[in-house]
């Protein structure tokens, strides 16, 4: 087991501060949405995504997808969702790159992901990697079409936004400002990029002229640091915010939120089960500070209360707040 005090350290050398780039990575959220669809409960800030989503892929084969994308495990495969290699490239370039992964690179890859062994569901790319690497790619676009594609232009303006303000930051204050507040498992020292990862032995990883690669990613639900080559390093993080993204067009949101207000209305919905202030705030993207805010009120109105467990305040619904959220 990986103690969790892991640490993955992008070390940067004198150019590798310039060579700092952000992409968008259709492929990623691809990876990172099979997640999400297969265990909702456990984000419920994309639940109006969830909610228009499955109904699509009800009858798909998608059965090679999930396997590279597997449930219950700390490192998985990364060929079939490589860090992209320009900014902003489409679903059908991505694809086409996937295809053309030498079988070579399917196996090793497969290989380093199950270090104790290869389980059946992944055996088709030992076998006949090529064969497979079509069917994932059918697959993928299949999955693509019915999940993503009808949300992609909502999706790429917020990331296109957040890249943006990351951009202004360099420029007005310095190529460390891309850092600042990527994730709170990130700190950086003006050398030395560290990731706290439980997912993966501690490793150094000397950047050597080739700069990181940020993608800031819808669906990401922690860091990722990306390291196995043949790929580029990269980061992948989730950009603050990401429980506004779903939220209704002004003018057309729900009576829940016409009453008590879009934020206070994702919270409520957030507490289907008991949670902490930090987790709120990590579910749906906003700042500790400010969910806090919104819970106070919800508390003095009667609609959220608070329990101490252990070292940590949880909230969770009242009859009140239940109430209110089965009607809306």
């Amino acid at each position: 087991m990986v103690p969790a005090e892991s640490q993955v350290r992008f070390c940067f050398g004198r150019d590798d501060l310039l060579r700092t780039r952000f992409a968008i990575a259709p492929l990623i959220e691809v990876a990172a949405a099979t997640y999400v669809l297969r265990l909702p409960a456990r984000f419920p800030e994309h639940r109006r995504f969830v909610e228009s989503a499955l109904p699509r892929l009800a009858g798909l084969d998608l059965d090679l997808l999930y396997a590279v994308n597997p449930l219950g495990r700390r490192a998985w495969p990364n060929f079939n969702a490589p860090p992209p290699v320009s900014p902003h490239p489409g679903i059908a370039d991505e694809l086409a790159r996937v295809a053309r992964t030498a079988p070579r690179i399917v196996v090793e890859d497969v290989r380093r992901a199950c270090p104790e062994g290869v389980p059946a569901h992944l055996w088709p790319f030992l076998e006949d990697p090529e064969r497979a690497l079509a069917d994932l790619v059918a697959q993928t676009r299949s999955f693509w079409d019915a999940a993503l594609a009808p949300w992609w232009p909502r999706m790429t303006d917020f990331l296109e936004s957040e890249i943006a303000a990351r951009a202004r930051r360099l420029v007005a204050a310095g190529g460390a400002s891309a850092f600042i507040d990527l994730d709170r498992m990130v700190s950086w020292d003006g050398e030395v990029l560290t990731v706290s990862s439980a997912a993966m032995a501690s490793r150094d990883i000397g950047l050597a002229g080739r700069g990181l690669l940020l993608i800031p990613s819808v669906f990401a639900f922690d860091v990722w640091p990306r390291i196995d080559a043949p790929w580029d390093p990269a980061l992948t993080y989730r950009p603050p915010g990401v429980g506004d993204l779903w939220q209704r067009d002004i003018g057309a949101g729900s009576a829940l939120e016409e009453l008590i207000g879009r934020r206070r209305a994702a919270i409520l919905r957030v507490l289907e089960q008991p949670a902490s202030t930090r987790t709120i705030a990590q579910r749906t993207g906003w700042s500790p500070g400010g969910v806090s805010t919104h819970l106070g009120t919800l508390r003095r109105t009667g609609f959220v209360a608070r329990r101490r467990d252990g070292r940590e305040v949880l909230y969770s619904r009242t009859e009140a707040g239940d109430a209110l959220v089965s009607r809306s």
